[in-house]
């Protein structure tokens, strides 16, 4: 592929990361034989923060494809990161049958979630972050729990002007919290 194609498809996409999650093929018998539909699942991100997914029906896988990129651009939501690399805080999500927990992790770690959850963090530009997945293993209910998860994420800078805290306040509790708990642990233990 050439550089001017490389151009041309960007172009196209609008600087935009799509990924193809899952392709499923359905078939109806009629008279003459059997006709065969086709069902896509499309993440689309800018790898900055955004992100969204669809999904898209039609006779043709492309056109599938075409109509789930469509309906992702349209489902596309902001997800604060934490230094531009992780998640704020751990969170669980759901979706039908589908569960999911997300952890932040320190630099380093890389990306370690299975399959469809993959593809939503390097969508959405996430380069360390620890995810497991303990529901239903359909792509979609995966995708759509993931969802669920990171739109429950919040800043810190958020949470601040939610409780009328200053940001300062809000992160001196983070830490503060975790060692109450420590102590609680230490204390039951004796």
């Amino acid at each position: 592929m050439s550089v001017q194609e490389s151009k041309k498809k960007e172009d196209a996409n609008d600087g935009f990361i799509d990924k193809l999650v899952a392709i499923n093929r359905t078939s109806k018998v009629v008279k003459g034989g059997r006709r065969f539909g086709f069902t896509a699942l499309v993440v689309i991100g800018d790898g900055s923060g955004r992100v969204g997914f669809g999904k898209g029906k039609a006779k043709e896988v492309m056109d599938a494809k075409k109509k789930a990129t469509e309906n992702a651009k349209k489902a596309m939501i902001r997800v604060p990161l934490r230094e531009g690399r992780t998640i704020h805080h751990d969170i669980k999500g759901r979706a039908g049958a589908g569960k999911v927990l997300l952890r932040t992790a320190p630099a380093g770690t890389g990306v370690i979630a299975g399959g469809p959850m993959r593809a939503v963090f390097e969508a959405l530009g996430i380069k360390d972050v620890v995810a497991k997945s303990t529901g239903s293993s359909n792509p979609f209910n995966m995708v759509a729990a993931t969802f669920d998860a990171i739109t429950n994420i919040e800043s810190p800078k958020s949470t601040a002007a939610r409780r009328g805290l200053k940001v300062q306040e809000v992160i001196s509790r983070r830490g503060a919290d975790s060692k109450n708990q420590a102590d609680n642990d230490v204390n039951k233990d004796k």
